[in-house]
């Protein structure tokens, strides 16, 4: 039967998948690229050096963002839900995604196609954003409670 830890244990592994996808694609990437500018006039215009700075660039807040949501899911499987590193953990994967979301932005100006994957990170950014304050309000209502006789 599904049950809480077995969702928790999933996420972990996901997590751990996309941190395997991120070191292989960072390792692949000149390969990934020259097979993607051989199929595609525009990239071929712009070259591989653009791409791979893109490519690189991105995978530092991706790593980053990928490291905060295992130690976040480390924490909520220890029963530290409403705490404040929980708090500070969306805080820096929201950042992440704003990151991420500005290096494709800059990158749209050589390929326009970037623009619409920034987008989607600042979204994503967003969304983590919000739920990152809906924590912080029920840290804040849980000290309060914690503090009330």
């Amino acid at each position: 039967m599904w049950n809480d830890s077995r969702s928790l244990t999933l996420s972990k592994i996901c997590v751990a998948i996309f941190m395997a996808l991120l070191l292989a694609c960072a390792v692949l990437a000149p390969r990934f690229v020259n097979l993607f500018i051989s199929v595609s006039a525009p990239a071929y215009a712009v070259g591989k050096a653009l791409f791979l700075a893109t490519i690189y660039a991105g995978s530092v807040p991706a790593a980053i963002l990928l490291i905060c949501l295992y130690a976040l899911l480390q924490r909520i499987g220890e029963g530290n839900v409403f705490v404040n590193k929980n708090t500070a953990c969306l805080r820096y994967i929201s950042w992440c995604c704003f990151a991420g979301a500005a290096i494709c932005l800059a990158s749209s100006l050589y390929y326009v196609l970037w623009l619409a994957i920034g987008a989607a990170a600042a979204f994503m950014g967003l969304i983590v954003r919000v739920i990152k304050n809906m924590v912080a309000k029920a840290v804040s209502l849980q000290d309060d409670a914690d503090f009330t006789i």
